[in-house]
């Protein structure tokens, strides 16, 4: 396996209920049983709550840690205030050594977009005219100029990433 320090971002995007976590967990299986270390990154643009109420760490961070982190022989975790959105470029020092960054959002960023449209979430894809556009995953056909993979096809999908990144295990 390569050293990597500076692994591609992609990120797959599609409108709410199109199947971008389903279709992640699929893809994240497939590469990682290639060889490949994967990272990920859910961007969530409603805020969210990490750590379960009552728990040390939750107590730590309501008492007015900045940043809290758990740790054990098998995981960390780590909850941060943070002043801004962060972009994927931000966030890859969490990331190192890692073959591959896949983010679950960031629809409106400049990274290499993966979308996922189904015909009956939407009438029409989302990145039809975004230039970063770089592969459709959908159960239609639609010409947009760029490859499209079948919903069930993660191992074409992963092969593209492979070969379009040019990733080495």
């Amino acid at each position: 396996m390569k050293e990597q320090f500076d692994p591609p971002i992609i990120s797959v995007v599609g409108f709410s209920g199109a199947g971008k976590t389903t279709l992640l967990e699929k893809l994240i299986g497939v590469l990682s049983s290639r060889g490949y270390r994967v990272g990920s990154i859910k961007h969530d643009v409603h805020g969210f709550e990490f750590d379960k109420p009552g728990k040390d760490s939750w107590r730590h961070k309501h008492a007015g840690a900045t940043t809290t982190l758990i740790s054990s022989h098998h995981q960390i975790g780590m909850v941060m205030d943070v002043d801004h959105d962060h972009t994927p470029d931000e966030l890859k020092v969490f990331f190192r050594n890692m073959d591959i960054i896949i983010t679950e959002g960031y629809k409106q960023g400049n990274k290499p977009k993966l979308e996922i449209f189904r015909h009956d979430v939407h009438e029409a894809p989302l990145c039809r005219k975004d230039d970063h556009l770089i592969a459709l995953i959908s159960d239609v056909s639609i010409d947009l100029g760029v490859p499209q993979f079948s919903l069930d096809d993660t191992d074409g999908l992963a092969d593209f990433l492979i070969s379009s990144f040019d990733l080495d295990v």
